[in-house]
């Protein structure tokens, strides 16, 4: 699977099929978007060798594909199709979306393995080990945030880790580890922000009378809650839905709009371009 981006010019899809067909590689599926606005273009390639008995040789491919990628300067990855990325979960007390993840992973619906789940508290603790998944309790306050995020770090090194998700961590990451961890943290909130800040922003909006429930998935970066959108999902609600059933259609939205992102990025579908994303579906 080869995903990339670089400016705009004429040829690029000629030169990198070219090298895919002299390696002996089928396209199985190939995805494009070029943003004239930007001048720059975006393309996601699934290839598959030619003799179904025999593998591709990866190393061989780069080495015939850095030329091409220096010629037009391109970013760019290959990676397995099928290969997992190695997940850490984050999560404090509502369980909701870590579990959702959970049933996912373990069904094989996302391409994950979930090697960890670290908590700022023990409420989900008996829940991941019963998946078989270490659990880390990891206490934050003012003065220990240093601390955690260096024993964050640190088991993100040991279970060398590919993506860290925020399924409602409640806890905000500093500046510096977002700008080291840039788009390998995924996070989720209610799309109720900026409008209903602070807590109950659910019952904030019952009180204004909302017509939508909402999440957002999106990469962390310096600015909270304001990070390059990966997806999104609404759901219409109407007077007749009290509080407690705007909290729950707002638990579906995030779930949902969690689990999108982390397929998506895992499956190599997300291009991260300055504030945006283009997804390549």
């Amino acid at each position: 699977m080869l995903t990339l981006d670089c400016p705009e010019k004429s040829g690029i899809v000629h030169a990198v099929s070219g090298v895919l067909l002299e390696h002996g590689c089928n396209i199985v599926e190939l995805t494009q978007f070029d943003d004239r606005r930007l001048g720059h273009f975006f393309m996601r390639v699934h290839v598959a060798p030619a003799d179904p008995a025999e593998a591709i040789d990866q190393e061989a491919l780069r080495r015939k594909l850095a030329p091409v990628a220096e010629q037009f300067g391109m970013h760019w990855e290959l990676n397995e199709h099928q290969a997992k990325r190695r997940v850490l979960v984050m999560v404090s007390k509502f369980g909701h979306c870590l579990n959702d993840l959970l049933f996912r992973a373990r069904t094989g619906e996302l391409p994950v393995d979930i090697v960890a789940v670290v908590s700022n508290h023990r409420d989900h603790q008996r829940l991941v080990e019963w998946h078989g998944i270490p659990f880390f309790h990891v206490p934050v306050t003012r003065d220990t945030k240093p601390e955690a995020e260096a024993r964050l770090l640190e088991l993100v090194d040991r279970f060398e880790v590919d993506l860290v998700v925020l399924a409602r961590y409640m806890q905000v990451l500093s500046d510096s580890l977002a700008t080291r961890m840039e788009g390998r943290v995924i996070n989720i909130h209610h799309s109720f922000l900026p409008s209903f800040k602070g807590a109950k922003p659910y019952h904030q909006a019952y009180d204004r009378g909302v017509k939508t429930v909402g999440a957002t998935a999106h990469y962390v970066n310096a600015e909270l809650d304001e990070g390059p959108i990966i997806a999104q999902q609404v759901v219409n609600v109407d007077h007749t839905f009290g509080p407690e059933d705007l909290v729950a259609a707002g638990r579906d939205t995030e779930c949902k709009a969690l689990s999108d992102a982390v397929r998506w990025h895992c499956e190599g579908r997300v291009v991260l371009h300055g504030n945006r994303t283009v997804v390549l579906r």
